[in-house]
């Protein structure tokens, strides 16, 4: 929470205004009671002669424009302590936001897996909204309730000293229920926001597996999780609700309470002459605006409460530092090899088997290699070793000679390799600006380039060309026509290695076949991650996986005399081949 703070030094002259007009606004309402007891005193209650009362009505008029002047200045007030709080209360949480944002960005994959991206949308969404709400209602009136209630306090005493006990009574009692359920709901209040988590993660899977849902019909299925989620967070909120709920009736028992001590005390002093009838009214009043603030500081309390507990969470995701390791130049121990795995291992956690273990290879500039083995294997880990998206157990991985979890090697990285990844993802926008992901200032000629090595420009020109609208994640294109556009997105950089993460696994052969034929003329080291033998038998070299060992390299023609699990995905594919004895 404490680095919270620091995003208010930007707005440090608003934070102090917003409470400081506050303030006045405040004190011009405190001096409200005391003018109308003088009004009943002196303008209501004088005699002459001491015949029959009558009232001083200049007095009262003057009294009535005093009134109205406190009533505009308080206005004005009030209205620059709201400026200067929501101006506060939106830059901190913009500023919240960023660097959120900023910090996701910057997490590894591992991290990203371990949040989970629902609990980072919350995060950014529910909680630095619930923040932003807190900071200002806490900017308006952590200062001006309290204000008001011991200064209520003090002015009765003021006026009549012998009510400042009933006073004081009261409000260390409703001190203490205030900060009794404080206590009790922020707890509950944490628990909420991780209930909602959950719901907000039902809701995302759902969302984005609508197809998949509806395909198996688990419909109902899924309705009775979400409805479960979203039942526990239902109980959670209405527990909570109904321990902060209770402020307001005690706040109310106890403020009455002490306005029947301090009517009856103060209607037996005014019969005996020791207190005037104006003088019981001011404290009357009084006591009706401790009433009024208590039960906006209780409403107060709980939403600083909510938002102390979203600001605990943001404050998590704020202080994690990212996994990925870094390590000190390896001068002296560079490889010749263009990309080197040397006894690499790599576990996901320290509870999980190893992903990898023990991979031992290198490879040339301008070689294509393929990568293929069983579902689970560890295909697309090996790969994503390499742009250093995790981090190694054991051993190291080298591009360019140098290790890539070296200071300034990221940086180079995400500008010279190029991934297609499994997963096709295009963002809503035109197809040209997809492509320009991939390099900002490309030309419309390189960007078609691309497209024409990935076997996309025919329907990119049948959509409409470069401006062509993409739906959000690409709705409106067919699977192999994706892939093809995010293998075009990552050529359009020229990278030095270009990573194709089952990117073909949607094209049909010829289509495949095609693009496998104008990545062969490019100079580029290229991974091509796939479960098809026809997509890496022409590489220059062929990792096969088995759960998570290599336990096979070399070129097809050797793979096929030596290695049994690689002889086995073939025949599995071409069963033609095994009986006509095609290896």
């Amino acid at each position: 929470m404490k680095q919270l703070f620091s995003y208010f030094k930007p707005y440090k002259w608003q934070s102090l205004l917003g409470p400081l007009f506050k303030l006045l606004e405040a004190t011009f309402e405190l001096l409200v009671p005391f003018v109308v007891g003088l009004i009943v005193d002196r303008g209501l209650g004088q005699n002459v002669g001491g015949a029959y009362p009558y009232a001083d009505k200049g007095y009262i008029v003057k009294m009535f424009f005093i009134l109205v002047a406190f009533g505009v200045l308080g206005f004005v007030f009030a209205v620059a302590a709201q400026y200067f709080a929501a101006r506060t209360a939106t830059g901190v949480s913009a500023g919240i936001r960023k660097d959120l944002f900023k910090k996701v960005q910057s997490l590894s994959f591992k991290d990203i897996d371990r949040l989970g991206a629902s609990t980072l949308l919350t995060r950014m969404t529910s909680d630095v909204d619930r923040f932003q709400s807190g900071v200002n209602l806490a900017l308006r009136l952590f200062l001006r309730s309290p204000f008001i209630v011991f200064g209520a306090m003090i002015t009765a005493c003021i006026i009549d000293p012998r009510s400042f006990g009933v006073f004081a009574v009261a409000i260390v009692a409703l001190a203490i229920v205030v900060y009794a359920v404080m206590l009790a709901c922020m707890p509950l209040y944490k628990k909420t926001q991780d209930k909602l988590d959950k719901v907000l993660l039902s809701t995302r899977e759902n969302l984005t597996g609508a197809r998949v849902v509806r395909a198996f019909c688990l419909e109902d299925e899924e309705r009775a999780i979400f409805h479960a989620r979203n039942e526990e967070l239902t109980k959670g909120k209405k527990f909570a609700g109904g321990i902060a709920a209770i402020t307001n009736p005690l706040t109310y028992v106890l403020v009455n309470a002490a306005i029947v001590v301090l009517l009856w005390t103060g209607a037996i002093r005014v019969d005996g002459g020791s207190l005037s009838q104006g003088n019981i009214v001011a404290l009357y009043n009084l006591m009706g605006q401790i009433l009024v603030e208590l039960i906006k500081l209780a409403n107060l309390i709980v939403t600083v409460t909510k938002a102390a507990a979203c600001g605990s969470r943001i404050s998590t995701v704020l202080s994690m530092q990212p996994s990925l390791q870094t390590v000190a130049d390896t001068e002296g121990k560079q490889t010749d090899a263009f990309v080197a795995f040397e006894g690499v291992s790599v576990q996901y956690n320290d509870e999980a088997d190893a992903a990898l273990e023990d991979i031992r290879f290198t490879v040339s500039r301008g070689e294509t290699v393929g990568v293929i083995g069983g579902t689970g294997s560890g295909k697309t880990t090996l790969v994503n070793l390499i742009p250093h998206f995790y981090d190694t157990k054991a051993g190291r991985v080298c591009v360019g000679g140098r290790d890539v979890r070296e200071e300034g090697m990221q940086n180079y990285l995400r500008e010279r390799v190029g991934v297609a990844e499994q997963k096709a993802t295009l963002f809503k926008g035109t197809v040209r600006e997809n492509l320009l992901w991939g390099k900002a200032d490309a030309t419309d000629e390189e960007l078609m380039r691309a497209a024409r090595i990935a076997q996309a420009e025919e329907f990119i020109l049948q959509k409409g060309g470069l401006d062509a609208v993409v739906e959000q994640g690409g709705k409106n294109f067919s699977g192999g026509q994706k892939q093809r556009l995010i293998v075009a997105r990552a050529l359009v950089r020229d990278p030095d290695i270009l990573i194709l993460d089952d990117s073909s696994s949607a094209l049909d052969y010829a289509t495949d076949a095609a693009l496998r034929r104008e990545l062969r003329k490019l100079e580029t080291t290229t991974f091509i991650v796939s479960q098809r033998a026809s997509s890496v038998m022409h590489a220059d070299k062929i990792i096969v996986l088995d759960d998570g060992k290599a336990v096979g390299i070399g070129t097809h023609e050797e793979l096929m005399r030596s290695c049994e699990v690689y002889k086995e995905i073939y025949f599995s594919q071409y069963e033609s081949g095994k009986k006509g004895g095609a290896a």
